[in-house]
């Protein structure tokens, strides 16, 4: 493998690399404030939209896009669009997936649902998606029909990936599904969260560099391993992070019953009657799962590993994006864009929030 930038130091700068990240995010917010109408009806929708985006967040996405890019020799303001497109789309996305999960908590703060009622968080979600189409819009004229096409059907397919995987584990969660194994949890994060999250900004950001390039695809292998890193330590977090720094409900993945590669670890470990009685745990509505069970879960977890073992499978998956990154990056400019983009490996794996 070519590496064509130094390694970063270890343990990661979080300091330098939040600055960094607050720098890609400066730049699209700008658009983000232009793209939100001014007019009504604002208290019910699009007072609720900018609320939502004033929660905060990293930007990964957006960052992502940015950055790649200007790795590649990009004018990174040819990517504002797609880039606050994608946050955006990022934010509808959490607005559902919180009402679809009864979750409590989003950035440190009660979910958009909980505060403002289920009917108007859905309906801000939906505006969210309805102006990051808006925004695409502007590529067609920013970058020309055929480019701004090619744009869009990334946008096409990481849009279906991402509902087809949020598919996948709703119905492991009605169904309460306890065979759910560790290939089918690695499906769903490749089409959750590693194309939407990774693959696709960096496929973007390429395109808008590059509009002639026909190899998107190298970018496949170390958006999937980055992204199923990222996935799997944010479900580690969820079960021991530190609520202040988390920013959700400190064991809400075990509360929503969602799989996890922790729970299809413990799945694959459990004796018999263990497996059993975790069943009824997860086949419970929410509101009946008792906070002794829920210990009586989290002992289950220590006494298997379960836990550790994704600790290291998320490392496993960082190592396996550190191999791919020369491939996935061959041509681009050494600089901070490109460093930032390797710091992603690290931070992946490191990060508390």
């Amino acid at each position: 493998m070519v590496t064509f930038f130094p390694s970063l130091p270890t343990p990661l700068d979080f300091q330098a690399f939040d600055t960094r990240l607050k720098d890609y995010r400066g730049h699209i917010a700008p658009l983000l404030a232009q793209a939100i109408p001014l007019g009504e009806p604002r208290k019910y929708l699009y007072d609720l939209v900018q609320a939502q985006l004033d929660r905060g967040g990293k930007g990964i996405r957006p960052a992502i896009c940015l950055a790649t890019c200007s790795a590649f020799g990009g004018d990174p303001a040819r990517a504002l669009p797609s880039a606050a497109a994608l946050e955006l789309l990022h934010n509808a996305f959490l607005v559902h997936d919180d009402v679809e999960d009864a979750s409590e908590y989003r950035r440190g703060k009660p979910t958009l649902h909980r505060e403002y009622g289920t009917p108007l968080a859905v309906n801000t979600g939906d505006a969210m998606n309805a102006i990051s189409a808006r925004l695409l819009k502007q590529n067609f004229t920013l970058l020309g029909p055929q480019l701004g096409v090619r744009v869009l059907d990334e946008f096409d397919h990481m849009s279906t990936e991402t509902i087809e995987g949020q598919a996948m584990e709703l119905g492991w969660i009605r169904d309460n599904d306890c065979n759910t194994s560790e290939q089918d949890y690695l499906r769903m994060v490749l089409k959750k969260t590693s194309w939407y999250s990774f693959i696709h900004p960096m496929r973007i950001g390429a395109l808008v560099a590059q509009p002639g390039r026909d190899d998107l695809d190298v970018f496949n292998r170390f958006g999937y391993f980055l992204g199923t890193a990222f996935q799997i330590q944010d479900d580690v977090l969820n079960l021991t992070g530190d609520r202040g720094k988390y920013g959700k409900e400190i064991g809400g993945d075990l509360l929503e019953g969602k799989r996890t590669l922790i729970l299809a670890h413990l799945f694959r470990q459990v004796a018999p009657l263990e497996k059993q009685r975790l069943a009824g745990f997860l086949g419970k509505p929410r509101a009946q799962r008792l906070p002794r069970e829920l210990a009586w879960v989290y002992e289950l977890l220590q006494k298997y590993g379960s836990i550790d073992y994704a600790r290291t499978a998320a490392r496993d998956f960082a190592d396996g994006a550190r191999r791919e990154l020369g491939t996935a990056y061959a041509g681009a400019t050494p600089g901070a864009d490109l460093d930032f983009i390797s710091s992603l490996l690290d931070y992946m794996v490191n990060r508390e929030a």
